[in-house]
C-alpha cells in the first residue's frame, strides 16, 4: 500500500489509478480486498459520499465504496475479479 501514500515513489498522480469495481456492501468489499491482498495487488478503497463519516459514527456505511488499482495492475486484477460472482450475477439467480 505504500505506493498510494508516496513512500515507495516521489509522487503518485491520480491518473495512475483505475477504477476496478464498486462494492455496495461490506461482504463483497471484503472479498475484493482479500483477492487483491492474496495476489499482492495494491489497492485503494474510497467510500462514496459521506460514507467515511458514517462509518466512524455507525461502524458501517450504506453508501458503498469504489476500489481502485494501479493502471499496471488493472488487467490482472480484472481477470481475478471475473472469476467471482457479482451482485448482477446474484440477481440473475434470484429471477430463475
Amino acid at each position: 500500500m505504500d505506493k498510494f501514500f508516496g513512500l515507495d515513489a516521489a509522487t503518485l498522480k491520480d491518473r495512475d489509478l483505475e477504477h476496478l469495481t464498486s462494492a455496495n456492501d461490506r461482504v463483497y468489499l471484503s472479498i475484493v480486498e482479500s483477492i487483491l491482498q492474496d495476489n499482492q495487488i495494491p489497492y485503494l478503497v474510497k467510500d462514496r459520499g459521506c460514507g467515511t463519516l458514517v462509518k466512524v459514527v455507525m461502524g458501517y456505511s450504506i453508501f458503498g465504496a469504489d476500489v481502485f488499482v494501479l493502471k499496471d495492475d488493472l488487467a490482472r486484477a480484472s481477470e481475478l475479479m471475473a472469476q467471482f460472482p457479482t451482485d448482477a450475477d446474484n440477481e440473475d439467480i434470484e429471477e430463475e
